[in-house]
C-alpha cells in the first residue's frame, strides 16, 4: 500500500487543479451576471465617465473660413432675426466691442477673434437674392476678410503686439440706405464706406480704412475690410496712412 500512495497523490493533483479552475470560472460567471443585473436595475452605467468628459479642455479648432468660422458666425445669432431700418451707432458699447474684436484679430493675424465683427452668415442668407449665398459668404466674403486681416497684420509688422487702437473714425453722414432690389439684394440696409481704424505704433499715429460696413438690425458689421473688388486672391489694406487719414464718401453697395 505504501508503494501506491505516491502514485495516487500524483493522480489527485490534476483533479484538484481542474476543480479549482472550474470554481474560479464559476465565480467569475456569477460575478458577471450580478454586474449585468446591477446595470439593468440601476438604469445604466456610472455617470462618472461623463462628468470627466465634460471637464476635458476643448480642442482649439483650426482657423478655416469654411468650417470653424461659419460655426462662430452662426453662434452670434443676430442673423437669425429679421432686418430693421434702425440706423447704426458708431459710439455704442456694442460697436466698440466689435471693433476691438477686429483689432485683436489684426494684431494677432488671426481670423478667429475678428469673426464677431464680420457680417453674420444668417443675415447674408436673408439679404441676398442669389443662388448659393452661403457659399458666396464663406468662399468669397469671409475668405477675403481673412486675407485682409493677414495683410493688416503684416502692415503692423514686428511691433504688432505693441500697437494700440486709438479710435475707429466713422463719419455718420456718409451712411446711406441701399434699397431692396439693388445689387442682387432682397432686403435693404445701410452702408458705411471708408471708416478708418486709427492706431498708435511706436509713438506715431497711423491709420487704414475699412472699405465697407453694412447694417443689420442697427449694428455696423464689416463686409469688406481691405477692398471691395480685387484683382487677385490676395489680402489688401485700404489706404494706409501716417496720421488719421481721410474718410471719403463712396456710394457702394
Amino acid at each position: 500500500m505504501s508503494a501506491r500512495a505516491p502514485g495516487r497523490a500524483r493522480r489527485r493533483r490534476p483533479r484538484r487543479a481542474l476543480y479549482l479552475r472550474r470554481r474560479i470560472l464559476a465565480v467569475a460567471a456569477i460575478a458577471a451576471v450580478v454586474a449585468i443585473a446591477s446595470l439593468a436595475l440601476g438604469g445604466g452605467p456610472s455617470r462618472a465617465p461623463a462628468r470627466i468628459a465634460r471637464h476635458r479642455p476643448a480642442q482649439t479648432p483650426a482657423v478655416h473660413p469654411s468650417a470653424t468660422h461659419r460655426a462662430l458666425a452662426r453662434q452670434r445669432s443676430p442673423g437669425s432675426l429679421p432686418q430693421t431700418h434702425a440706423y447704426p451707432s458708431a459710439t455704442s458699447a456694442q460697436f466698440h466691442s466689435l471693433m476691438a474684436a477686429l483689432w485683436t484679430g489684426i494684431v494677432r493675424g488671426s481670423l478667429a477673434p475678428a469673426a464677431a465683427a464680420f457680417f453674420p452668415e444668417g443675415a447674408y442668407l436673408q439679404l441676398k437674392a442669389i443662388a448659393g449665398a452661403g457659399s458666396d459668404w464663406s468662399a468669397r466674403l469671409l475668405h477675403d476678410y481673412s486675407l485682409d486681416i493677414g495683410a493688416a497684420h503684416a502692415l503692423l509688422g514686428s511691433a504688432a503686439a505693441r500697437a494700440r487702437l486709438v479710435t475707429v473714425a466713422v463719419d455718420s453722414s456718409y451712411g446711406h440706405w441701399i434699397p431692396p432690389g439693388v445689387c442682387d439684394n432682397r432686403l435693404g440696409y445701410y452702408e458705411m464706406p471708408n471708416a478708418r481704424m486709427v492706431y498708435s505704433e511706436g509713438g506715431q499715429i497711423r491709420s487704414f480704412g475699412i472699405a465697407s460696413m453694412i447694417s443689420w438690425r442697427g449694428v455696423w458689421y464689416v463686409v469688406h475690410l481691405g477692398a471691395i473688388l480685387r484683382a487677385s486672391d490676395a489680402g489688401a489694406v485700404d489706404a494706409p496712412a501716417i496720421g488719421p487719414g481721410i474718410q471719403a464718401y463712396s456710394a457702394t453697395c
